[in-house]
């Protein structure tokens, strides 16, 4: 079984972060990931789209991929991801080849086995939470 890592270690996480990678941020205004999306960067962090179809959301440069957002977008602090959970073993393995530090899964992207294996490879794992709603959550401080 996963277990998330406890509130004060989720808060201290989204304190310390700056720059959040976007695992299929949708370019629609309806859709949870770019509600999710504008919200964090209301908060005050640095959104990188990942999306192959999209060159431009919310103000930023989209990236095709993961690998070539975290090549030139500068540092990343961890990848939310707003994808099916049949592709997350596929994200966990791309994510410790390219040694992100953070992955994030939202609310729904449900895969146990394949977020014990992000943790067991030193990737700080979030599972089935929203990002927004985590951080809005977080007492002042």
């Amino acid at each position: 079984m996963f277990d998330n890592p406890a509130k004060p270690e989720i808060d201290a996480f989204l304190r310390r972060i700056r720059t959040i990678a976007i695992l299929g941020l949708s370019e629609t205004e309806g859709k949870p990931s770019y509600h999710v999306a504008r919200n964090l960067q209301k908060f005050g962090y640095r959104i990188v789209p990942v999306n192959p179809t999209a060159s431009q959301i919310l103000g930023e440069r989209a990236w095709p991929d993961l690998e070539s957002a975290l090549q030139n977008a500068g540092p990343i602090d961890a990848v939310d991801v707003f994808r099916r959970p049949e592709h997350v073993a596929a994200i966990v393995d791309e994510a410790i080849r390219l040694k992100v530090p953070a992955l994030w899964l939202q609310e729904g992207v449900v895969d146990e086995t394949a977020a014990r294996k992000a943790r067991a490879a030193g990737i700080f794992t979030v599972m089935d939470r929203c990002m927004y709603k985590a951080r809005s959550a977080m007492e002042p401080g």
